[in-house]
């Protein structure tokens, strides 16, 4: 199994003044294992591709020397080492000491470490050479240094924005973070608090181990048993791998010390995603090891095509004949597991490579045959440095300051200016990418989202499935293909979640739960009245006013329109009675009238008895002004036609009462209160009551009257239609006056009840009274305890039964020695006392 890219990769360009394309470069000292970038075949074999017509340009391909004894790869030592000799003699290292004037240096593509460029600055910056990251760049502190950087990789930022935005879309609102080393602590400190502050809450943000290679990679890891088994045993789904190139290799160690654990299986599943920096690479202990790891994990990678012919030309690679190329022979032997015939350093018992060997015929876990994303990015380098050296030798052929043979010697005196070549590069490569740098010398491109699919025969796909756009409008960065995702096999082909609990279903709210991050909250139904219709809302919030809440609090349902209806069974009950009770009224009225010149009609004023009759026999008619859907009109007349019609009967109470007492008292001998018994009397009472209640009433509907209303409130279900009474004040000064009235009434008729008459109205008025004032005093309280159409309800019930109270109590007894006992309604009967026989 090969990791395929050198650690500390650097690209060499010269302007040589030969005829012949040349790929060489010198042979590293012995080590004991080799890696490269998956799909390059060697970075000098894309080089000589990509510029195969050229007969002016030379390319050195130098790794990072090592010891001879272990693997030292990604030490700043032999990183300067590396690059000191770039600025020396070729073949010799003599610092700061140059003796060859043939192989002079332009620009230098280094990668895919993003802490290279650290190293190999603090050398090249002096010397104003470009250097070409093909790899991410970090935050250079240093302005001088930064000045000389080209990035080929985009921005950090828009990757970033690219993984908040892909986490957000399918709400991973529960992660987990692994990052490399030091130089990502700026992702730590910096990025993944605004994550926060877009709701993504982290279950663990670990680093990985360090990866010096002084010791055996396997015992790193296995000393990180600790990390392996938080991350596999964390309820957190999604996981973010921000890392380099070679942190496939120390997650694949970290899955399989994972693997001999009692981690339930529900933990285990996870999606990784990957930043574009992280590549597919493993070493030779990895060969056999299962791809099922990286089935269905996301990864952003930098926005590429298909370059034409590029896999005929990886099938026509013949290690034999490129003898000077020092990658293929180390690459051919692991590949193959064979040395190419005269390889110095091949072991005895080691096979011989036939020749015959097909790169097509390896797996795709060691080799693929498509260019990866790392390859295009050197790819386009390239491609840059000699689109800005061709625009640099056009710009001085135009002013004809190059003079045959002088090319190098110009090309030196004038390097900075190369730099202003290279910032201005605008073209369309062969794969019709449009190349250009931005304000910060950073590759203006977007970011394609990749889906891994894995094989049971060691290979893979990258099956592209979004994009990051960074110049689209903030709603359209984001492009994902959701149906064309596979998942890992443990989802069984759905979306995973990655939450800290279960998510709050419509109907309930999320309350956080006390010690835990915000991502972690219990859920409570909506409070009555209340309804979420959403996943995981923070607050329930009210319908509509015209709406309610169904029963599962999710929907806001139409309130239906209610009032009292003569449809339904309270309304009918009410109306039936409201006609009933007239008709009675009308039936006493009828035998009072038929029977008008008996002594019982005609004591104690049977006008007034007429008058009380009619205003009862109204009075229950008015009570129909209170059943039905209020209008404008009835509305008006409801309560204005009540109160005037019980003052009117009220008052003739009242005076039936005075001129009881009156009519007494008038009996005695030498008595002066005959003056005052008559007719006038009567009338002048009932007028003045019942006058002063129609003035109240008129005010009343002068100044606020009452008008139809929707009560939203009253009734959760229910929009009640309904009479506003306009002024609550008016209203209860016409039931106050009643009570007023009433109050009086009884008691003049309680003080008159024990007078000695045979047939003394007042017990009778007395009674009435009692019975019309606990009507009314009961319904004051019941009236404010009930809601909606019953208290319209209870209005009609108080209504009928006080006026039925005062025409049974009053006329009943009459009725009965009218109809029932006819001897006793007589002068000599009504005059007699109470305690005298006949």
């Amino acid at each position: 199994m090969m990791l395929l890219v050198a650690s500390v990769l650097v690209l060499l360009v010269q302007v040589v003044c030969k005829s012949s394309f040349q790929c060489s470069t010198s042979r590293p000292p012995p080590i004991v294992h080799k890696y490269y970038q998956s799909g390059d075949l060697l970075i000098a074999g894309i080089i000589s591709y990509v510029f195969k017509f050229s007969d002016s340009v030379k390319f050195e391909v130098h790794p990072s020397p090592s010891s001879s004894d272990s693997i030292v790869y990604f030490s700043p030592s032999l990183t300067y080492h590396a690059a000191m000799e770039l600025l020396s003699t070729k073949g010799r290292l003599i610092p700061n000491y140059k003796c060859d004037n043939q192989n002079n240096l332009v620009a230098v593509l280094e990668g895919p470490n993003s802490n290279l460029c650290f190293y190999v600055a603090d050398i090249l910056c002096p010397f104003k050479i470009p250097q070409l990251l093909y790899g991410s760049a970090p935050a250079m502190t240093n302005k001088n240094e930064a000045a000389f950087l080209y990035k080929m990789f985009p921005s950090w930022a828009n990757q970033y924005t690219g993984i908040l935005k892909l986490l957000l879309y399918f709400r991973w609102i529960w992660v987990g973070v692994i990052y490399v080393d030091e130089h990502e602590q700026q992702f730590v400190e910096e990025v993944l608090p605004i994550f926060s502050k877009c709701g993504i809450c982290f279950d663990f943000i670990e680093r990985f181990p360090a990866i010096t290679f002084l010791t055996s990679l396997s015992e790193k890891v296995v000393g990180n048993n600790d990390l392996s088994t938080l991350v596999m045993e964390s309820t957190a789904k999604a996981v973010v791998v921000h890392g380099e190139i070679q942190t496939i290799i120390v997650l694949r160690f970290l899955l399989r010390a994972a693997e001999f654990k009692e981690i339930p299986m529900r933990t285990k599943a996870k999606v990784w995603i990957l930043t574009a920096q992280v590549d597919f690479t493993s070493i030779a202990v990895q060969r056999t090891w299962d791809l099922d790891f990286i089935h269905g994990a996301l990864s952003f990678a930098v926005h590429s095509r298909e370059v034409l012919a590029f896999g005929q030309f990886l099938r026509a690679r013949d290690p034999a004949s490129e003898k000077k190329d020092g990658f293929i022979g180390d690459f051919w032997k692991q590949a193959f597991s064979c040395s190419l015939p005269g390889t110095t350093g091949a072991m005895i018992d080691e096979d011989i490579c036939t020749g015959e060997e097909k790169l097509e015929s390896l797996p795709g876990s060691v080799f693929e045959m498509s260019m990866t994303d790392h390859s295009y990015s050197i790819y386009t380098a390239v491609y840059v440095v000699a689109h800005a050296l061709h625009a640099m030798y056009s710009s001085m052929l135009n002013h004809r300051t190059l003079a045959y043979g002088g090319r190098k010697k110009l090309l030196n005196q004038q390097l900075w200016q190369f730099h202003g070549f290279l910032k201005r590069v605008s073209f369309n490569n062969s794969a019709g990418d449009l190349v250009s740098f931005d304000q910060n010398m950073e590759m203006v491109a977007g970011l394609d989202i990749i889906n891994w699919v894995t094989f049971p025969n060691q290979t893979f796909l990258r099956a592209k499935v979004g994009r990051i756009d960074p110049k689209a409008p903030e709603d359209k960065v984001l492009t994902i293909h959701e149906d064309a995702i596979i998942w890992p096999h443990m989802f069984n082909q759905v979306q995973p979640l990655s939450l800290c609990n279960d998510r709050c279903h419509s109907g309930h709210n999320k309350r956080t739960k006390e010690g835990k991050p915000f991502c972690c909250y219990d859920c409570f139904p909506c409070p009555e009245g209340k309804i979420s219709n959403l996943e995981d809302t923070n607050d329930c919030f009210q319908c509509p006013e015209d709406q309610y809440p169904n029963t599962n609090k999710d929907l806001c349902l139409q309130k239906p329109i209610s009032f009292l209806s003569y449809e339904e069974p309270v309304g009918i009950t009410l109306a039936s009675s409201a006609l009933s009770f007239p008709f009675m009224a009308a039936l006493v009225l009828a035998v009072f009238i038929k029977n008008q010149d008996t002594p019982i009609v005609k004591a104690n004023n049977r006008n007034l008895s007429y008058l009380l009759l009619v205003s009862l026999l109204l009075s229950f008619l008015c009570a129909l002004l209170f059943i039905g859907r209020p209008e404008k009109l009835s509305c008006l007349l409801q309560q204005t036609t009540f109160g005037i019609i019980f003052s009117v009967a009220i008052s003739c109470l009242l005076a039936k009462t005075i001129i009881v007492v009156l009519a007494f008292l008038a009996t005695k001998p030498g008595s002066r209160m005959r003056n005052w018994v008559g007719k006038q009397l009567a009338s002048s009472i009932v007028l003045c009551c019942s006058f002063l209640q129609t003035t109240i009433c008129t005010m009343w509907l002068v100044t606020s009257p009452p008008f139809p209303d929707f009560d939203m409130h009253s009734m959760t279900e229910e929009m009640i239609l309904k009479c506003n009474e306009g002024s609550v004040t008016m209203f209860y000064s016409v039931l106050g006056y009643l009570g007023f009235l009433a109050t009086v009434s009884f008691t003049v008729a309680f003080l008159g009840r024990k007078l000695p008459d045979s047939f003394n109205e007042a017990k009778f008025i007395t009674f009435s009274m009692l019975v019309f004032c606990s009507v009314w005093l009961t319904f004051v309280p019941t009236y404010l305890s009930t809601k909606g159409k019953y208290m319209v309800a209870v209005e009609v019930f108080s209504i009928l039964a006080s006026s039925a109270g005062l025409l049974a109590c009053i006329f009943f007894p009459k009725c009965y020695i009218i109809v029932m006992r006819p001897k006793l309604n007589t002068k000599v009967q009504i005059m007699r006392r109470p305690n005298e026989r006949i």
